[in-house]
C-alpha cells in the first residue's frame, strides 16, 4: 500500500512552494536556523549531568537528610535551567522584530529602529570565548545609533555554526531578508 504522503518522489508545484503555509503565523518568534552540535552537545552534556545529580538526589534523601537532598534537587534544577537557556541562545525573528538571545539577557529591537543588518568579515570570538579567528559576522545598525557601538547577532564561529559555513550563510541571507522586508515597510 503507497502512502504517498510519506515518500518524498511526489512532484511538487514550483507555484505552490512560494505561497506561506496556512499555519504560518509571522508574527511568532522564530529561529531562522537549527541549534548547532556545539550547543546541542554542551546542552546534551549539562543533561547527562542533572541526571547524575537527580540519582544522587534521591540516594542523599533516602539514606541521609531531606535538607540535603532538596539542596541536590535544587541544583539539578538549575543545571537544567542552564541547559534549556542554552538551547534559547541566539537570534530570533518575528513581524515585531528581531531579538537576541544570550545567556543572562535577551535583547529586542523593533523593525521601526533597524537601519540595516548587513555580514562583514572581521576577527570573532571562536566559540565565545577570548580567543578570535578571522571570520564573518552578521552586524545589525539600528537607526540613530553610532556604528562602532554595532554587536554581532551571529558569528561564523560561534556554537551554532563552527564548522558549518552553509548553514552560517543560509541563516544570515535569512535575516538579512527579514530586515529587508520588515525595515524598509516600517
Amino acid at each position: 500500500m503507497p502512502l504517498p504522503f510519506l515518500t518524498a518522489d511526489r512532484a511538487f508545484d514550483e507555484a505552490v512552494d512560494d505561497q506561506a503555509l496556512p499555519f504560518d503565523d509571522r508574527d511568532r518568534w522564530r529561529r531562522p536556523y537549527r541549534p548547532g552540535p556545539w550547543r546541542v552537545s554542551a546542552a546534551a552534556i549539562l543533561l547527562l549531568l542533572t541526571s547524575y545529580v537527580l540519582v544522587a538526589a534521591v540516594i542523599i534523601t533516602v539514606a541521609g537528610t531531606l535538607t540535603a537532598g532538596a539542596v541536590c534537587f535544587g541544583m539539578a534544577l538549575c543545571v537544567i535551567a542552564c541547559a534549556l537557556r542554552l538551547l534559547r541562545m541566539g537570534t530570533w525573528v518575528s513581524g515585531r522584530g528581531l531579538r537576541k538571545v544570550s545567556f543572562f539577557g535577551t535583547r529586542t529591537t523593533p523593525w521601526e529602529q533597524v537601519a540595516s543588518a548587513r555580514t562583514v568579515q572581521q576577527p570573532v570570538r571562536w566559540l565565545g570565548l577570548p580567543r578570535t579567528v578571522q571570520g564573518q559576522s552578521l552586524l545589525l545598525e539600528r537607526k540613530g545609533r553610532e556604528s562602532e557601538t554595532v554587536l554581532p547577532l551571529m558569528t561564523s564561529h560561534d556554537a551554532d555554526f563552527l564548522a558549518r559555513p552553509d548553514a552560517f550563510d543560509r541563516a544570515t541571507d535569512a535575516v538579512e531578508a527579514w530586515a529587508a522586508e520588515y525595515a524598509r515597510g516600517a
